[in-house]
């Protein structure tokens, strides 16, 4: 299939490879039965959204909607944060990552002459989390974020195909 690329600069390829992204963890999940994706992997660590491919990828859904939020705040909108949704399947999360990667999408509809880049400290975003981005610095992480769970569920797999554990 040939891929086809928005046209619209560093927008264009920040949606680009956003979905890239998405479409890669996608590919790494689908095939999860339930009890794959529910079993616990990892029990020891201190993250409780870390332990089962559940738990990742319900993260990665409420942050990824959450971005999208914190920009749109940034910019004067009144709009709540995305809560935490589990779901039952990985076809639910398919869907739910696609949801989302849309409303970050929108974002860009609505806002089409945004300011990527912010030189000034006092004007960029503060996250939830303390740190500052400007737009483009926020979608880059956005992107990455995706990047780094799907290899960490990729690093789940070999536990979920030994039928030893179930």
């Amino acid at each position: 299939m040939k891929r086809i690329f928005r046209d619209n600069g560093a927008i264009g390829a920040l949606l680009d490879e956003y979905e890239r992204a998405i479409l890669e963890l996608e590919g790494v999940v689908i095939d999860l039965s339930k009890k794959e994706l529910i079993h616990i992997v990892d029990s020891k660590t201190e993250d409780p959204e870390c332990q089962s491919v559940q738990t990742i990828l319900t993260h990665v859904v409420r942050a990824g909607y959450n971005y999208g939020v914190t920009i749109r705040k940034y910019l004067g909108e009144s709009i709540e944060f995305y809560p935490s949704n589990t779901l039952n399947s990985a076809k639910e999360y398919q869907s739910e990552l696609r949801k989302m990667f849309h409303f970050n999408e929108q974002l860009f509809r609505d806002y089409p002459t945004i300011k990527l880049e912010e030189y000034e400290s006092d004007k960029k975003i503060v996250t939830r989390w303390g740190q500052n981005y400007d737009v483009e610095q926020l979608m880059e992480h956005a992107i990455v974020h995706i990047l780094r769970h799907r290899r960490q569920i990729e690093r789940f797999l070999p536990a979920l195909k030994d039928k030893h554990n179930f």
